[in-house]
């Protein structure tokens, strides 16, 4: 199964969780500016909340997302507030018709002394835990 990991990220937590996912599937984990152009079964992508929505980087990178590239996107992130961005990332996606996996992996981050060290150990390998169990 070929996979691609890429992430958006302000304060650093989300690019933690890609990297543990990258590394526990056997691949890389690239920022949103590396579009993904090789076809992939699964493209798990990494955000988070900024001002209560899905940052517009995310909104449009998912937008130049094309269906015969990306079987499938899983959803993955940190907050320190709210909770998944699933139900945001699913709108997007539904619009350029490429399925959302119905398992994401969300935990907390650190943001502002709130959840400090957050994520941390144990965080990165449930989120490298979750990637290998997608896979399968």
């Amino acid at each position: 199964m070929k996979v691609a990991v890429r992430y958006y990220t302000k304060t650093g937590n989300t690019k933690k969780l890609a990297q543990a996912i990258a590394d526990a599937l056997g691949a890389e984990a690239l920022p949103l500016s590396v579009p993904v152009t090789e076809k992939v079964d699964l493209l798990f992508l990494g955000n988070s909340y900024y001002a209560f929505s899905i940052d517009p980087e995310v909104r449009d990178f998912i937008h130049s997302l094309d269906k015969k590239t990306v079987g499938k996107i899983v959803n993955f992130g940190s907050a320190a507030l709210l909770n998944s961005t699933w139900k945001k990332v699913r709108a997007e996606a539904d619009k350029v018709g490429i399925p959302l996996e119905e398992r994401e992996f969300h935990c907390r981050g650190e943001f502002k002394g709130i959840h400090k060290g957050k994520p941390d150990a144990a965080d990165l390998k449930a989120a490298a835990d979750f990637a290998r169990k997608i896979v399968g």
